[in-house]
């Protein structure tokens, strides 16, 4: 993955403005492959289906359960080798590595986290944000009317990634509307994510470490704002401002040089008047630049209050949370796959999109929000717990019931196979 460097002025590919905001509202308006229902949640709503016996509805509430034990346990692996390969670089750990690393491990351990972490995410249904695209939130001012600006040289790498592009409602107050507070639709993200590793030979504060490797987990964040979740991000005084502050001041200096220069205002009286003039006018500069340092600094308190709930969660603990919802998330895929692929199915069996449609249909009905369900995914799920069978491009799933031995006996199967997992982990470490 490359590493996003010092990004400038980007067109982006189908856009109709430097923002491109024509291909952020057309990927806002496609469907995501999240689906937004708890498991434990969505195995009940399953097992009320209508015309689904009692029987029945107990034996797949019943096969939910192994399932979610199943999907965990084959999880699990991965928690460790993340949690290994991000050991050495915890801001937060407080526990001593093992042997001394030289710095070509070191390099290997950061970049089999990065690879790892990426991999997480997308278990996860999360996106990486393109440099493009973060080059247009950094183009446009925040909706507090501020140009932010991000120091890239500092980052030795760094990646965002989404989850969630929605339209949000945000607050501001404008002249417009005589200063009182409107509600004003704006793009976010629902869940954003920073994996960053700073440059060694540069230091930013006395709080970052740049051996470290920093991760941040955050919701409800405006596309305009990215800027103000990076480290090394500053306030930046836009023409107009620098205009609204330097040209009273410059104007009532010019005026003074040019009066003396004139010999006018050789009175005592009215030089006096003259220099009341000219004070205004330098005061009114500074006032100008008072009311500017004000606005940033109210920009910044408001900043921190808002991240301070915007915030979920940090480095060790993002890859905690970004676990259990990757696990969450392959549970309520290869639920509704079987469900609906054993439920009120013909006896010939389903096509792959037929099956795709009957489940985005139902999940457009109970979670009123239209997904993009991975079947593929989702069928190489059910294969490798032996649930579900393929002739042709007809799929049928496993009798209810001797899918519960099978994955029982898939259970007795797991040890030995979550050791294997283990193992080639292991040797594939030692190996680099």
């Amino acid at each position: 993955m490359a590493t996003l460097e010092n990004p400038g002025p980007t067109e982006d590919p189908g856009s109709t403005g430097p923002d491109g905001s024509q291909m952020r509202a057309a990927r806002a308006a496609r469907p995501e492959a999240f689906i937004p229902l708890r498991k434990r949640d969505l195995g009940e709503t399953l097992a009320r289906y209508p015309g689904l016996k009692v029987d029945d509805a107990a034996n797949f509430q019943h096969l939910c359960r192994l399932l979610h034990a199943l999907v965990h346990c084959h999880l699990e692996a991965t928690l460790d080798e993340l949690k290994d390969a991000y050991a050495p670089f915890d801001p937060d750990s407080d526990t001593r590595v093992g042997a001394a690393l030289s710095q070509q491990e070191l390099d290997l351990r950061r970049e089999e986290l990065f690879e790892g972490f990426g991999r997480l995410l997308a278990r996860a249904n999360f996106h990486r944000l393109a440099e493009a695209e973060i080059n247009a939130a950094l183009q446009d001012r925040s909706h507090w009317g501020l140009h932010l600006t991000v120091d890239f040289t500092l980052f030795d790498r760094l990646e965002l990634y989404y989850r969630g592009d929605r339209m949000g409602t945000r607050y501001r107050r404008a002249w417009r509307n005589r200063f009182r507070s409107e509600a004003i639709d704006v793009p976010i993200y629902q869940r954003l994510v920073l994996i960053f590793h700073l440059k060694g030979e540069q230091k930013y504060s006395k709080v970052l470490d740049t051996d470290d490797v920093y991760l941040k987990l955050f919701k409800d964040i405006p596309k305009l704002d990215l800027d103000m979740l990076l480290p090394g991000s500053q306030v930046k005084m836009s023409p107009f401002d620098r205009a609204r502050v330097a040209l009273p001041m410059m104007s009532g200096i010019g005026i003074v040089i040019y009066k003396l220069f004139l010999g006018i205002a050789m009175a005592f009286g009215s030089t006096l008047a003259f220099l009341g003039l000219v004070g205004g006018t330098v005061g009114y500069g500074v006032r100008s630049l008072y009311g500017y340092l004000n606005t940033r600094q109210k920009y910044q308190l408001n900043l921190t209050q808002s991240l301070y709930y915007q915030n979920i969660d940090n480095n060790a603990g993002v890859i905690h949370r970004l676990l259990d919802e990757a696990t969450e998330q392959e549970n309520r895929e290869v639920m509704l796959a079987y469900f609906f692929l054993w439920h009120d199915t013909p006896a010939e069996g389903l096509t792959a999109a037929a099956l795709d449609s009957r489940i985005e249909a139902w999940l457009e009905r109970e979670a009123e929000q239209s997904v993009d369900f991975e079947i593929t995914d989702a069928l190489g799920k059910l294969v490798q717990f032996r649930l579900a069978q393929q002739t042709g491009e007809l799929w049928q799933a496993v009798p209810i019931e001797e899918s519960i031995r099978l994955l029982a006996e898939h259970w007795r199967e797991l040890p030995e196979a979550w050791s294997k997992q283990h193992v080639k982990a292991d040797n594939r470490r030692l190996t680099t």
